[in-house]
């Protein structure tokens, strides 16, 4: 599992979100964004391996993107959000999980375990 791990909930389903694309970006020497990696949703809502269990991210700035205006266009739904980007700080080495409840107008996030 990746240093930083993430799922979605859509909260009007009260189902996981699959396939929604994300990207995790790090914020470099203050001036630009690096893609770390990317992917989809499983099943269950979850993107478990954003980066390699191997690689240790420094402390910093990361951010993921989430593609919520394809999701919602497979759920032929027309969101509020067409995406949602959620900056957060590392401060250490330890395990982040960075959930996203979300539903057509409205999300919110929360650090997880």
């Amino acid at each position: 599992m990746s240093q930083i791990t993430t799922h979605i909930l859509d909260t009007s389903l009260g189902k996981p979100a699959q396939g929604v694309t994300i990207v995790l970006e790090q914020f470099i020497d203050n001036e630009k964004w690096q893609v770390l990696g990317s992917g989809k949703t499983n099943s269950d809502g979850r993107l478990p391996n954003l980066v390699s269990s191997e690689k240790l991210l420094k402390t910093g700035h990361y951010r993921l993107i989430f593609d919520t205006a394809s999701y919602f266009k497979i759920q032929g739904i027309k969101g509020f959000y067409p995406s949602v980007t959620v900056t957060f700080e590392l401060s250490d080495e330890s395990h982040y999980h960075v959930p996203l409840l979300l539903n057509p107008y409205g999300y919110s996030t929360y650090r997880g375990s």
